[in-house]
């Protein structure tokens, strides 16, 4: 069985990105577990936070992380899955997880449909107040941090692969 990688971090901080080219420059799949949740709930992450709730929705994608095998696979999670130490736990047995870290000034910058993004968030909460909320929580998880601010996708995915190989 090849190794997986676990991409963790902010909405906007390129995991999707970085994980389609991590896969091909890896020679492994890529999923992205936003995408699984939808196509698993028939629905967009927001309107299934719209309808149902946070807590709801973090359940859910709970639930979903666990019920899978991502064996040999780039996996780009939703930015609140480390929210759950289930969902990290099961994640980790696949390989390392690569928290792919932006500040909140280029988070700014990156992320332009905030409100509609499907992105877990109590009402009036900023993306600057989300990140230094989760930010321990990346930091707990990871076995790899690479700065990604100022960096094009193609220098992100160089420098995890050396970082892959170094270890």
């Amino acid at each position: 069985m090849r190794q997986s990688v676990i991409l963790v971090g902010m909405p906007g901080a390129g995991k999707s990105t970085v994980g389609v080219i991590l896969a091909k420059a890896l020679g492994i799949p890529f999923i992205d577990t936003d995408l699984l949740i939808q196509q698993k709930e028939g629905a967009l992450l927001q309107k299934i936070i719209d309808q149902k709730g946070v807590p709801y929705f973090m359940d859910c994608e709970r639930r979903h992380i666990l019920r899978e095998s991502f064996a040999g696979q780039v996996v780009a999670t939703g930015g609140s899955v480390v929210y759950s130490s289930d969902a990290m736990q099961h994640l980790k047995q696949f390989g390392p997880v690569v928290y792919l870290e932006v500040s909140s000034e280029e988070l700014g910058r990156r992320v332009k449909n905030f409100e509609a993004r499907g992105i877990v968030k109590t009402d009036g909460e900023t993306l600057s107040e989300i990140l230094q909320q989760r930010r321990k929580l990346y930091e707990t998880y990871q076995d790899i941090t690479i700065s990604c601010d100022g960096l094009h996708i193609e220098q992100v995915v160089s420098q995890i692969v050396e970082q892959l190989k170094s270890r």
